[in-house]
């Protein structure tokens, strides 16, 4: 899966074509993932009549602690892994930083036992 890691506060981009995730829907766009540290969030717009965004929420809670709140994907695009590929972001960027998490998400939890990568389970707090 081919992917570009700008900045903390940046982008990962995938190719759909690529992706392991099943995109039947979107199978001939790319999705980019945009993280935003500052603000806390990452997302990712998603083509639409009007401008609609996937949006994974999370928040400090101590210095390397983080809480992953929720993730919110527009109804449209639900069940084609638009989710997924937020998730996988987020907790890439968590361990590529060294952060432990709290999952207070039912899908972002899903995600990780669904995933069973053992980097991913060596930072989630339970």
């Amino acid at each position: 899966m081919a992917f570009t890691v700008f900045s903390r506060l940046s982008a990962l981009t995938l190719p759909v074509k690529s992706c392991l995730l099943a995109f039947s829907a979107l199978s001939s766009s790319r999705l980019k993932v945009d993280h935003d540290r500052h603000k806390q969030f990452c997302s990712c717009p998603v083509p639409a009549g009007a401008y609609e965004c996937a949006v994974l929420q999370y928040r400090f809670t101590g210095e390397k602690e983080v809480d992953l709140i929720s993730t919110y994907v527009p109804e449209t695009f639900r069940s084609q892994g638009v989710a997924a590929l937020l998730s996988q972001t987020a907790l890439d960027f968590l361990v590529e930083e060294n952060l432990k998490a709290r999952v207070s998400c039912w899908y972002i939890r899903k995600y990780i036992e669904d995933h069973p990568l053992q980097l991913y389970k060596d930072i989630v707090i339970t």
